[in-house]
């Protein structure tokens, strides 16, 4: 491989001295975390929108209620519905740049 370009998060132990020097002498580039945006993060406009959807207009009597609701939710999501999701991030990410951060509205 002739460049590894590596994205993360800033948690602590991404940051952490001895992490930046091992991907200093890896020769590694680091890329600047973006900041937050919901239209960006998978979770948020493809998993918790369908999982808003799932749940519009449900009620759960007690958390075991919700922990089998939830569970249903999941048991029902095929892996290419993951796998969609994953594949739509460029398509998404690359209306973000030519549109100078707007947010994403499908």
């Amino acid at each position: 491989m002739d460049r590894v370009f590596f994205l993360h998060d800033n948690a602590r132990q991404h940051v952490a001295k001895l992490t930046r020097q091992k991907i200093q002498d890896l020769g590694w580039t680091t890329l600047p975390h973006p900041p937050y945006s919901p239209d960006m993060a998978p979770t948020d406009y493809h998993l918790f929108r369908s999982l808003s959807h799932f749940l519009d207009g449900r009620q759960f009597k007690d958390d075991d209620d919700l922990k089998s609701g939830l569970q249903t939710f999941f048991d029902q999501k095929s892996p290419d519905f993951y796998k969609q999701g994953i594949y739509d991030l460029p398509i998404r990410w690359q209306y973000i740049v030519e549109h100078n951060g707007t947010y994403f509205v499908d």
